[in-house]
């Protein structure tokens, strides 16, 4: 998946509602004409969202996968087929595609389930990255466990680095993934409530501005009302980068229309990344390692207020 990085891209982020297949060949048709779209477009990068292939459930009987934990396992025959096929359309329309993620079993671990995002490149190839912060739901009702591990991937479109959802709002692990050379981090989501999507919307925002780079949303929308897991789905993709010289001011370069489904598209200038990071009105990212020593002197000066008050 290695190469050259281009000076700019074009990425498609799906808005995407949760299917319910009566057969295995409607979801692939569904996953075919998704693709079809955004290739048709001219995107180079497909992002689906977190839970995006949890609708893979939908193939297993009525009264297992209405079952919380109980679909876990029979789920997992379904996970070979469900990577083939992502393969054969990034292969097929020669682009990278983040596949929507799903539960998967942890490698020598059974009964044990992680949240996994895969990142697929022209060649088919592909490799992996584990949501690593659990929401509350995931670890107190669902059981979905943190993975193991942090990685930055080596595209044809340059570093690309994947937090996905409750991750992104955590500083330090979208910092990471600047640091190794991602000037670009995928943000897949899934959220029940509008709170929930502005968290990770504002968080997307926030690690923009934090490393000037580019933080990319695409959510899970409507509603699923067989499913005990992703019932209800609320959000917007979004395109960012920080909002200073070569960016819009509020740092927004693409928003799509709340639930509603679909693509929303952005060109991406990988190089106003570099551009900003050497000559910026400000330099977050040059000065992240400042606020260190900031930081140890304000107890100091607030205890020195709070005495003369």
């Amino acid at each position: 998946m290695a190469g050259p990085s281009p000076r700019a891209i074009r990425v498609a982020l799906a808005q995407y509602p949760i299917g319910c297949f009566a057969s295995a060949g409607a979801w692939r048709d569904k996953l075919a004409r998704w693709v079809g779209e955004a290739a048709a477009g001219g995107a180079q990068l497909l992002v689906f969202p977190e839970y995006g292939q949890a609708e893979l459930a939908s193939l297993l009987p009525p009264d297992v996968r209405g079952d919380l934990k109980g679909h876990l396992e029979p789920l997992q025959a379904l996970v070979p087929e469900a990577l083939a096929l992502h393969a054969d359309l990034a292969a097929r329309h020669k682009l990278h595609l983040l596949m929507g993620s799903l539960p998967v079993r942890a490698p020598g671990q059974p009964g044990r389930f992680v949240n996994r995002a895969h990142l697929f490149g022209p060649d088919g190839g592909h490799a992996a990255q584990d949501k690593l912060m659990m929401t509350r739901f995931e670890a107190e009702q669902w059981g979905i466990a943190p993975g193991d591990g942090l990685s930055v991937f080596d595209t044809a479109l340059g570093r690309i680095g994947v937090a996905i959802c409750y991750d992104a709002e955590f500083p330090l692990i979208p910092r990471r993934l600047a640091e190794a050379g991602a000037r670009l981090i995928l943000v897949p989501s899934c959220t029940d409530a509008a709170h929930g999507y502005h968290r990770v919307r504002v968080a997307c925002q926030a690690r923009a501005l934090e490393s000037q780079c580019l933080v990319v949303q695409a959510p899970t929308v409507g509603a699923a009302d067989w499913s005990p897991a992703v019932d209800v789905n609320v959000g917007a993709a979004g395109a960012f980068g920080p909002p200073d010289r070569g960016f819009p001011a509020d740092g927004v370069l693409a928003l799509g229309t709340m639930d509603a489904p679909g693509w929303v598209f952005a060109d991406l200038d990988l190089a106003a990344v570099d551009r900003v990071r050497l000559d910026g009105a400000v330099l977050n990212h040059r000065d992240w390692d400042r606020q260190g020593q900031a930081a140890e002197a304000a107890p100091r000066a607030l205890t020195t207020i709070v005495k003369a008050v």
